[in-house]
């Protein structure tokens, strides 16, 4: 029996141990694991896969290993917005605040240099350099930190890189310098020798130039800039029918993949991108037989903050925040339009657009238009944002159906018609004088909408940004029940100002 016994106890022990060293062994596994950052292949991966199963992805909410991963792999920046609010000036604790984390990341990291890579003057967010996965659990069980995020985590050039559709041609930058002939089908001939495009008949836009043409009001233009060598964007920009009023052109952009670089690029325009922006909402009318904009009689502020339309990098983010802020400030601003984005949430970003807003800016942002690896994404970053109005645009004649590689959603406020059955979409102006062009997608239907609200806006300059909204809801198509993936859809322009 007692031979049993101890048979029965060296099985239990030799069971026991060998169970205890497989679960130290795991547990060791599991540690070396966690220790090792994600690839960037791996961290694309669960990105899509919890935007196609949640429709959203969030840093903030992600676990402590994947968002130290996101920073690793972004060059080792973060960006951390912090307090109990967006504006620093309504934050009297926001310097001892950010001392406070200073500190603790100098030590955990263990070093005290080459730490903050910048401080907004208006905001309540900075820019660090982080290399622990330590340091960024310490970071999250602070109570005074609203997000902590990679500053320079680059989802689509990874995707570009890693992603199923790599090898795919198309192209997501938005950018293009050609330039092609007119189709006499695609507008109509105004005096004193301009072009309207087609779309204005649609949206009775040239009706409405009988009460308002725009004058007084600014609109700022976030986006690639301005061609330096389009003069009715430049020199040729006060004339015609387009007098007494100014065009503003500003550079926030930083030409580098390096974070810690310094150095704007300047304000002119390398994509084409805003260059047809600035176009489609403010083109001057004269006799020079050139596309005309929206509001050819407003102001415009044009803003190069990023290289392109996708705000993939840490200088293309910085770029958008500092323009939303900075027009924010301008006091002649009433609109912005930005016809950028993103397709999951960039904090300092979202910081801008509140801090804009809150400003009493009115704010457009493009839906998003398709590229070859994001049609499973609906509205995109900003443009889902409360404080933004999202456009997106639509097929002529429809208000429900969107143009080929335009995105809807519950998120969208109103449409715009910029795709025919031809193909053909908004005529604008070249980057080159004296040529033109056409641009689609829910790009020029934003920016198109931002010259609707200049409209609307100039003929009542008494008016609220509310009571601007409310005449726009009011006057186009599904008011007052908008529709579930293209809001009230597209506005009556002529109603909208009468």
């Amino acid at each position: 029996m007692r031979k049993n016994v101890f048979y029965l106890l060296l099985l239990f022990f030799v069971f026991t141990s060998c169970n205890r060293d497989d679960l130290q062994n795991n547990v060791a596994s599991t540690e070396i694991t966690q220790k090792d950052p994600l690839t960037a292949k791996q961290i694309n991966e669960k990105i899509n896969e919890t935007i196609k199963t949640k429709g959203r992805f969030s840093w903030n909410e992600s676990s402590d290993h994947f968002l130290w991963s996101g920073i690793f792999q972004g060059n080792k920046i973060a960006s951390i917005g912090f307090g109990s609010s967006f504006d620093r000036s309504l934050d009297a604790n926001n310097k001892a605040i950010e001392n406070e984390i200073l500190d603790l990341i100098k030590k955990y990291e263990g070093k005290t240099d080459r730490i903050l890579l910048s401080s907004d003057q208006y905001l309540n967010q900075i820019d660090v350099a982080i290399e622990k996965q330590e340091t960024v659990i310490a970071l999250r069980k602070m109570k005074n930190i609203r997000y902590l995020e990679p500053a320079d985590y680059r989802y689509f050039e990874n995707e570009k890189q890693f992603g199923a559709t790599a090898k795919s041609s198309s192209s997501s930058s938005g950018c293009g310098f050609e330039s092609t002939a007119l189709n006499v089908v695609d507008y109509t001939t105004v005096s004193p020798n301009a072009k309207a495009p087609w779309s204005f008949t649609k949206h009775n836009i040239i009706n409405a130039w009988s009460y308002s043409t725009g004058a007084g009001v600014t609109i700022g233009v976030i986006d690639s800039g301005v061609s330096p060598e389009q003069s009715l964007l430049g020199s040729s920009f006060n004339n015609g029918l387009s007098t007494g009023r100014t065009i503003s052109k500003n550079g926030v952009y930083v030409d580098s993949v390096w974070p810690w670089s310094t150095g704007y690029d300047g304000s002119a325009d390398k994509c084409g991108h805003g260059t047809s922006m600035a176009s489609a909402a403010a083109a001057p009318r004269n006799n020079q037989g050139q596309p005309v904009g929206v509001a050819y009689n407003v102001n415009l502020v044009t803003y190069r903050a990023a290289s392109n339309v996708v705000l993939d990098g840490y200088h293309e983010q910085n770029g958008v925040k500092i323009a939303f802020t900075e027009l924010g400030n301008n006091n002649t601003v009433k609109i912005i339009s930005m016809s950028m984005g993103h397709i999951f949430s960039v904090g300092k970003i979202e910081d801008g657009v509140k801090y804009a807003y809150s400003k009493g800016k009115l704010i457009f942002c493009a839906g998003g238009t398709s590229t070859s690896f994001t049609n499973f994404v609906g509205v995109i970053f900003p443009a889902w944002m409360p404080e933004t109005q999202a456009i997106t645009g639509v097929k002529e004649n429809t208000s429900n159906q969107k143009c080929d590689v335009c995105h809807s959603g519950s998120e969208i406020d109103f449409t715009y018609q910029m795709e025919r059955a031809s193909g053909s979409n908004i005529p604008v102006l070249s980057y080159y004088n004296g040529q033109t062009d056409y641009v689609g997608g829910s790009s020029v239907a934003t920016a198109s909408t931002a010259g609707i609200a200049a409209l609307v806006w100039a003929k009542n300059p008494s008016w609220t940004r509310d009571q601007v909204i409310n005449k726009m809801r009011q006057s186009a198509t599904y008011y007052p029940t908008p529709n579930s993936d293209y809001g009230y859809g597209n506005i009556n322009v002529l109603q909208a100002v009468q």
